[in-house]
């Protein structure tokens, strides 16, 4: 095989230490230069500076969890070539394995040109995602806190969940505020902490508390989950802060991307600090839809296909995708993607429509990054004019063109003639037998006597 850098590093990564070893194939015998590492930031700097003193700008490194950032921090801005490579690209041969060996399988193949490279963002970018992940985890947490606050109150038989559409709502808190604190309520106390737009009538409300049933470890266990929940409230706020002050350098794309049904500001900033805004790193769309995890698989053997499942990939980037993709189809406004819902469910179903959709949106945000255009599909107009209508426009477009055959002084006979050649020419219409294909040219030649255009 073709050696595509004559000289590569191959890094393994460990939690306190990394190996590197530098093959040299500027001769016909391979040389192999290796070295270990401490994982502190003074050593990594001397690795860095190995690196250059041996004139070596292609390093390559397997994505061992997080411990390879510190090494790729090191790395940035001083060679010129950093591949983070996924493990199963990079795996030893069994049997053969050890520290060393790693290293030094590593560069073998990424000299060869071999190693596929993981995305790996700009440091802008990578900063933005950590926080919109930690905004997704934070997200989550409070929901389950939620959940774990709603069952506390269905354990001691307080049904207010099923009077309020929102328990968290200042109607609802007003009232367990007035339960978990006074033990003595009357209904007065319980009617006077409604709000004027509470819809729930007085005697549901009273009827959902009788009988409650807490004990005082069920009252603190609930006012402590009552506070970790305004504590998250919080510390989403704040983080919701940071990264509105973070993406104000790409507003362009956060408003070019909400121009996409379904797409709003949040979901718009997820996207970017997934995928970034160079779409260079990515082949094609085909890739990106693929390392999306949107894309489906390719396994085949003996002439026989087997699962063609969708991939793990995309663990935060999808989710976001499925929720806009089912944002997208309820659109009301704009009814392109509730269209294409509707035809492939039918053959496809639910599930898979909605990935289908999914992938759609995420091939168009490529194209609009790649293009700095706003949204406008190219087959728009086919999914907004139904087949019936096309038929209809035609028709008129013929009439039309046949009227002005005839002012350009061609008789019916010649007419005749010609929608007898385009039938016959037209390869959609081959099947059709000569008798079928004369009928339907004669019936085309009847509707345009019958109008009036040829006398």
């Amino acid at each position: 095989m073709e050696v595509i850098y004559s000289k590569a590093c191959g890094v393994d990564v460990h939690k306190t230490f990394i190996v590197a070893v530098i093959c040299d194939s500027t001769t016909i015998t391979p040389k192999y230069l290796r070295k270990r590492f401490s994982t502190y930031n003074n050593s990594l700097i001397e690795f860095r500076n190995w690196l250059i003193e041996n004139d070596c700008q292609n390093v390559c490194m397997e994505s061992t969890g997080k411990y390879y950032i510190p090494v790729y921090n090191a790395l940035e801005g001083y060679i010129s070539n950093v591949v983070v490579a996924n493990p199963k690209w990079v795996k030893c041969i069994k049997g053969e394995k050890d520290d060393n060996k790693d290293a030094k399988w590593i560069a073998d193949l990424f000299k060869l040109g071999i190693v596929r490279s993981s995305f790996i963002p700009t440091k802008d970018f990578r900063v933005l995602r950590e926080l919109t992940r930690y905004l997704y985890k934070l997200t989550c947490m409070r929901t389950s806190e939620k959940n774990r606050f709603t069952n506390a109150l269905t354990v001691g038989n307080c049904k207010l969940d099923m009077v309020f559409s929102d328990i968290f709502g200042k109607s609802s808190q007003s009232i367990i505020d007035i339960i978990m604190n006074n033990d003595n309520f009357s209904d007065t106390d319980i009617i006077s902490c409604l709000k004027k737009n509470c819809k729930s009538s007085h005697e549901d409300i009273l009827s959902s508390i009788n009988g409650i049933d807490f004990s005082i470890e069920q009252k603190l266990r609930i006012n402590i989950i009552k506070e970790h929940i305004n504590y998250l409230d919080k510390s989403i706020e704040t983080l919701k802060n940071i990264i509105d002050e973070l993406i104000v350098p790409y507003e362009d794309y956060v408003t070019l991307l909400c121009t996409i049904p379904g797409v709003d500001r949040n979901s718009a900033i997820i996207i970017l600090s997934e995928i970034g805004t160079d779409m260079s790193q990515f082949s094609s769309h085909y890739r990106l839809t693929s390392w999306a995890g949107l894309a489906p698989g390719c396994n085949e053997s003996a002439g026989k296909k087997k699962s063609v499942r969708i991939s793990r990939a995309g663990v935060y980037l999808k989710p976001c995708l499925v929720e806009v993709a089912h944002g997208a189809i309820k659109d009301k406004t704009n009814t392109y993607y509730a269209e294409k819902y509707n035809r492939i469910s039918k053959r496809r179903g639910k599930k898979r429509t909605i990935i289908a959709i999914a992938r759609k949106i995420l091939v168009a945000i490529y194209h609009m990054i790649s293009t700095g255009e706003i949204w406008n599909p190219t087959d728009w107009a086919s999914v907004e004019t139904s087949t019936e209508d096309r038929i209809k426009y035609t028709k008129n477009n013929f009439k039309q063109s046949a009227k002005q055959l005839i002012s350009l002084g061609l008789t019916s006979e010649e007419i005749q003639n010609m929608i007898d050649d385009m039938i016959v020419s037209n390869g959609h219409i081959y099947a059709l037998t000569l008798e079928e294909r004369q009928r339907l040219g004669r019936e085309i030649f009847h509707d345009v006597r019958r109008l009036g255009i040829l006398q």
